[in-house]
Order: structure tokens, then sequence, then C-alpha cells
């Protein structure tokens, strides 16, 4: 099993976990937006920018092209300074921060960014991010994985981006109730919206089922605290080339539900760098076909689906 595919499963449950409503009598957020309450409303996120050059160069395209409209930087990573740099050029795009407390990959790591002797549960014996989620959820503390939080935060800000949202990097912050609680208190604290989906009594049952300790009482909570929430969350589609994955983004179009949909794709070019990286990089190289192709852009054009961005979402935050 490759390491995307293995976060896809992680955040696929995080999804049916606490994913959104369905079309009942409950207004969706596309309707808090101010449309119609059969509006298919997209939003294409793009991960993991900063990763690496090949992944940042295949954002900036994909942005460029108009179908990807928003996506998040790991602060962590390698390459941050370059698409800070492009996103300081360009404040328009929709950036948010893809908040980073694991470093999966076998020889591209990353360490905290917060001083390291204040956040030893966080580093493995190579002084990189634990490799798994489940490692960092066994190690760390709440208190640990605040401090690295605002540190991330932090350096966003003092390298002048004006981050539209923030989320979470393998689902780390999902993994434990008190991570969780961090997560959206920095986001009501720094005023920047958090990814979450809104309860529904069969969501919440698979969550109980699945052992999420993410329940009902604490998304109701959030929610009635006015945080924006997703209507529906979309992992990433099956496909090992651009072919099938193209087919599996049509299929998922096709089958989207009214409301407010976020669907996340990773992205990278068909490049050296990226295949010494990671072995799913045709997978992301698929999608970055996939999200470029005219094909597909003009299917969302022919059903009728609204593109949107975190940044119109936030305009809900904390309105309630």
């Amino acid at each position: 099993m490759t390491m995307l595919k293995k976060h896809n499963i992680l955040l696929s449950i995080i999804a049916m976990t606490i994913t959104s409503i369905t079309a009942t009598a409950q207004t969706t957020t596309a309707q808090q937006l101010g449309y119609g309450p059969n509006d298919k409303v997209l939003m294409i996120h793009a991960d993991d920018i900063g990763m690496s050059h090949s992944v940042n160069v295949a954002t900036i395209e994909a942005l460029k092209k108009g179908i990807v409209t928003s996506g998040s930087i790991m602060v962590p990573c390698p390459w941050f300074p370059e698409i800070a740099a492009y996103f300081r050029e360009h404040p328009e795009l929709d950036l948010g921060l893809h908040l980073t407390l694991t470093s999966e990959w076998k020889y591209l790591r990353w360490r905290p960014v917060a001083q390291l002797d204040k956040v030893k549960g966080l580093i493995d014996e190579e002084g990189y991010m634990w490799r798994s989620e489940r490692q960092t959820a066994t190690k760390a503390t709440p208190q640990e994985i605040e401090t690295e939080l605002r540190a991330q935060i932090d350096r966003a800000l003092a390298f002048g981006l004006k981050p539209t949202h923030l989320d979470t990097h393998m689902g780390t912050l999902y993994t434990r109730k008190d991570f969780f609680d961090v997560y959206t208190k920095l986001g009501k604290e720094y005023g920047i919206p958090v990814m979450v989906m809104r309860p529904t009594l069969q969501a919440i049952q698979y969550g109980k089922l699945s052992g999420s300790p993410i329940g009902e009482d604490a998304l109701k909570k959030i929610e009635e605290d006015g945080f924006v929430m997703l209507d529906y969350l979309d992992t990433g589609v099956p496909g090992k080339n651009f072919a099938e994955r193209k087919e599996s983004y049509k299929k998922f179009l096709k089958n989207m539900k009214p409301g407010v949909t976020m669907l996340i794709v990773h992205l990278g070019m068909n490049d050296p760098e990226l295949k010494a990286t990671t072995g799913s990089w045709e997978q992301r190289y698929g999608d970055f076909l996939s999200v470029t192709d005219p094909e597909i852009e003009a299917l969302i054009k022919e059903l009728g689906i609204k593109l949107t961005t975190w940044r119109e979402l936030g305009k809900l935050a904390w309105k309630k």
C-alpha cells in the first residue's frame, strides 16, 4: 500500500466519521453562502504545497489554470520559502496552512518549527517528525502540539502570508480529542477557519463503529461556536495513472450532491525529484494532468457546478 493511499484511507474515515449533511431539510453551507438548495458547489483543494519544488510547480500551474481553487502549505517543509514568496506576490490566491506533525517519506524529512527541546514528543530518534500520525498520537502531548502549531502559524505570518484556512496533514489532529481541541482553539484565536465537517446521525454512528474520538458533541459544539462547516469532503479518487484518475474524477463530478464539497488533490510533476521522493508520483502527476485537463473543466461547466474557495467560506465563520 502506498503512503498516499494509506493517508487517503485515513482521511476517508475522518470524512465518513464527521461528514456533512445529506440532502435533508437542514440548510447546507452552500445555502448559507447564498446558493440555491440544489446548487452543487465545489472547492478543488491542493494538499502538501511546499513539500518539494515539484509539488510547488504543479500547484502553481494548476492554480493558474483556474480549476484548482484552493490549497494548503506545509510550513516545516524545505520548499516552504519558495511557495511563500509566490503567495506574497499573488495575495489573491486562496492558500491556507496544512498543519504538519508527521514526516512520512523515506529520505525527504523535516523537523518541527518550534524549538526542539519544547516539542520532544514530536521527534523520532533521528530528530525528525514521526513518520505516522499514530506515532505522533502516542508520543506527543497536547501542549507540544499547541507549541508546534503556534510556531507554524507564526512563521507563516512572519513570512507575510495571510492564510485563508487551516487543515491537517495526514489527519493527525483528528486522532485525539485533545489534539482536535487545540486545532479549533487556535483557529478561533487567530481568526482562521479550520477544516471541519458538520455531522449527521449516520456519520456519527459510523464514527462510533470506526473508533473515531471526534464525536457528535464535539462537532455540534464547534458548529454552535460559529465555525464554518463543510457539507462534504472527498479525500481522493482511485486510479494509478492519469487515465484512471481522470475517469474517477469525471465519475466524482457526475455524482456530486447539493451543498459545498471539498475535493482534495495531491499534485506533482513527472520529474526526477518527485520520483525520488514518493512511490505515488504517478498518482500525483495524474492528479495534475486531471485538474488541468480542458475536458474536466468543460464537464464542471456542463454540470452547472459552481467553484468556491476557503476565502468565500470564511465569510461565514463566527457570524452566528
